[in-house]
């Protein structure tokens, strides 16, 4: 039980791969609540979990989400499903990749908790507005990571369009056919018994095209969330002692510290041209595939200029 701790404990402390926190989160999330259903089943209060589980999923119902407000967040983080959690945490896990490898951890969790957001405005603006969902919204309550995940699908598709991933019995595919494929297959089930998690994917995909757009043209609609968690993460994380240090005169200033001073180039997020020539070089030598995670993300971050 120690070393499930200490995984725990270590998947946040140690190193910093979002994509992995997200899943993990998820599955932890699952595992929980299916403990906890099958507990209280056999204990007879099955209906208080279906009463708990409100205070997690997101309802229809303006009235009542005005008091569960937050379920606008816990709904993309909350699977009952054995099968609906495996296909979001593989599709998470496929396409994450690519995010992650391209535009870095922030941006994933940009996309994942945005395009949940988005999720939701969407399926509660639908099923208040729109007179064919109006009619099925008594009772109606949605969970589930769909929403972000399609967000993530698209906004990979969108960046990488002819990125090829293999499929098992059909081969070859570029992504922005998945992408394509899942959008249509989510028009179409707007009106079927899942039209309010089809309809959130649809927020989603809108969310993951517009944020890849937008980051094209140098914005980053992820800002403000990121400010948001960064205020957070500054109140929890435990800050190290001050230090005072006291210059010694016979002591000859180091190189690195002039260069701290004086340099740009190590500054991330802003390569020197240098280093966009030398990446340049590498590409035309060895191909795109041999660039590190490091030298993609300076690549996309220099043709935004």
């Amino acid at each position: 039980m120690t070393s499930i701790f200490d995984d725990i404990r270590s998947a946040f402390t140690k190193g910093n791969n979002a994509l992995h926190q997200l899943i993990f989160i998820n599955v932890v999330v699952f595992a929980v609540l299916i403990i906890l259903r099958t507990v209280m089943t056999l204990s007879g209060s099955g209906g208080m979990f279906a009463y708990l589980m409100t205070f997690l999923s997101m309802p229809s119902n303006l009235q009542l989400f005005a008091f569960r407000f937050w379920t606008i967040i816990t709904y993309f983080f909350t699977h009952l499903e054995f099968f609906h959690i495996l296909f979001n945490m593989l599709n998470l896990y496929w396409f994450g990749m690519l995010i992650r490898e391209y535009l870095g951890d922030k941006r994933l969790v940009n996309l994942y908790v945005l395009g949940g957001l988005a999720g939701g405005l969407i399926y509660l603006i639908s099923y208040n507005t729109i007179p064919y969902l109006q009619l099925r919204a008594e009772g109606s309550f949605m969970m589930g990571a769909s929403g972000s995940v399609i967000a993530i699908m698209v906004a990979a598709a969108t960046l990488l369009p002819n990125y090829t991933f293999n499929l098992i019995l059909i081969g070859p595919i570029r992504i922005k056919y998945i992408a394509l494929v899942m959008v249509l297959l989510s028009i179409s089930g707007a009106t079927g018994g899942n039209a309010g998690g089809n309809i959130a994917h649809l927020g989603g995909a809108i969310l993951g095209f517009f944020y890849v757009r937008q980051l094209q043209s140098g914005s980053d609609l992820g800002r403000p969330l990121q400010a948001f968690l960064g205020f957070f993460r500054g109140i929890f994380q435990r800050r190290s002692p001050l230090k005072v240090a006291y210059k010694n005169p016979n002591r000859p200033y180091t190189t690195s510290a002039s260069s701290s001073m004086t340099g740009t180039s190590n500054i991330p997020g802003n390569p020197s041209q240098l280093e966009i020539d030398q990446i340049l070089d590498k590409i035309s030598v060895s191909g795109y595939e041999s660039l590190t995670k490091e030298e993609k993300q300076k690549l996309f971050k220099a043709s935004q200029k």
